[in-house]
């Protein structure tokens, strides 16, 4: 399909994205090898804002700039976070079956809102995170990983996604929310699929929403010392509808992403010789991997979504009302402007990267989530001396989804460690 040029040949003016055809798949900047390719394509034809299909026929714009991505942020009185003011929702071209919806549809929580709701939605969560001991976080989240390499340490060999990454985030703080263990790991299942670019995701959430409703039902009978117990008493959360998305959005925050900075880590320490020569010695560490990580390959790679209260510009782009715009996080983290092609990146010690947001919504559990990864490496590569990873670093499946890169897999060997018995 020949795509149409986004400025007007006989006018020289650029050309609303309605009317812009045979667009960049949003998919292709994920699932390809090399994105920042496709983000240099994108920026040579368009510049710092550029039009991508989200679906057949769903265009959207994607920021790829990093003081547009800024702007956006921090500017909710131009750009709303709340899907209701997408036209795709209103003008019949979104398809009911679409698996944008799981994402891009209204919820009642703070992620999805603006302004005083969004403030009013916000509170709980913070007041949440600030309950947080980080010395008694780091102690249990140190245990949990022991007891979790424990599982699968004498084998040799094991899978640091799918036996590690993917179980810790979820596990280190579904007893916050009063679940048992098994529940737990039904959550974390749900969780993954409901956001899975696949046609099952609808089904997942509905099931993420009955475990949610069956534990706050628990915590209105019998009130506990627990987070979901802070959520159901906390004045701000007005029904049960609030609860649950709330506790959605927290999840996810504590879980999803955290178990995809895990995985990067893990996959960087492992296969870059400038941290892999820490397990011998070298000067780079974990934090500084994780910089690296959140500079490069943040956990999610293409954020939605803004959407346009009123016709503006932005990157030279006309915006019109009703438009979406995805933050292009990845790239703009590689914004040439910021890093000039040719030049070392500074990523060591340098946290001004935008994979935590900025603005009124920046990411409340940063703390927190830098403790869960930093010390599930740092405990990995400590249990696991001689670990390598068993396939070739090029062959890292990704998981099929237009918002990330997270790694389906990371199959690593290692010499079987024994365990020590209980019996003294």
């Amino acid at each position: 399909m020949t795509s149409t040029p986004s400025v007007d040949c006989l006018t020289g003016t650029r050309r609303p994205l309605a009317e812009l055809t045979g667009l960049t798949p949003l998919v292709a900047t994920t699932m390809c090898p090399d994105p920042q390719h496709v983000y240099q394509r994108l920026r040579d034809e368009h510049g710092p804002v550029a039009p991508v299909e989200l679906e057949p026929g769903v265009p959207a714009w994607l920021v790829l700039g990093y003081q547009e991505i800024l702007t956006v942020l921090r500017q909710e009185q131009v750009f709303a976070c709340d899907p209701d003011n997408w036209s795709a929702h209103h003008d019949g071209s979104l398809p009911a079956e679409s698996l944008l919806r799981p994402m891009m549809s209204p919820y009642n929580n703070a992620y999805f809102t603006d302004g005083e709701r969004h403030r009013r939605l916000r509170a709980p969560i913070d007041g949440g995170m600030a309950r947080i001991d980080q010395r008694a976080m780091r102690r249990a989240v140190a245990a949990l990983c022991t007891e979790v390499i424990g599982s699968f340490a004498g084998r040799g060999e094991a899978d640091l996604v799918v036996d590690y990454a993917a179980v810790v985030p979820l596990l280190a703080v579904a007893d916050r929310f009063g679940l048992e263990p098994e529940v737990g790991r039904e959550l974390r299942i749900a969780l993954m699929n409901s956001f899975a670019w696949g046609a099952d995701a609808e089904a997942a959430r509905r099931r993420v929403m009955t475990i949610f409703a069956d534990v706050v039902a628990a915590r209105r009978a019998a009130p506990a010392d627990d987070l979901t117990t802070f959520l159901v008493q906390h004045p701000n959360l007005r029904d049960d509808a609030e609860i649950f998305d709330t506790m959605m959005l927290t999840l996810v925050a504590a879980n999803e992403n955290t178990a995809t900075t895990i995985a990067q880590t893990l996959r960087l320490m492992l296969t870059d010789e400038r941290f892999a020569g820490r397990l011998r010695g070298g000067r780079l560490g974990v934090d500084d991997a994780l910089d690296e990580v959140l500079w490069r390959d943040p956990p999610m790679t293409n954020a939605p979504a803004r959407y346009a209260l009123r016709d503006t510009e932005l990157g030279g782009q006309p915006i019109r009302r009703g438009d979406a715009l995805i933050l292009g996080l990845t790239a703009a983290n590689a914004d040439p402007r910021i890093h000039p092609i040719g030049q070392a990146w500074l990523e060591v010690g340098n946290r001004a990267h935008l994979s935590w947001g900025a603005g009124p919504h920046a990411c409340p559990a940063q703390v927190p989530a830098r403790l869960i990864v930093r010390t599930a490496v740092e405990t990995a590569l400590h249990l696991l001396p001689g670990v390598r990873l068993a396939i070739p670093a090029d062959e890292v499946p990704t998981v099929p989804s237009p918002w990330g890169r997270s790694p389906a897999a990371l199959p690593v060997r290692f010499p079987p460690v024994a365990q020590e018995s209980d019996e003294h």
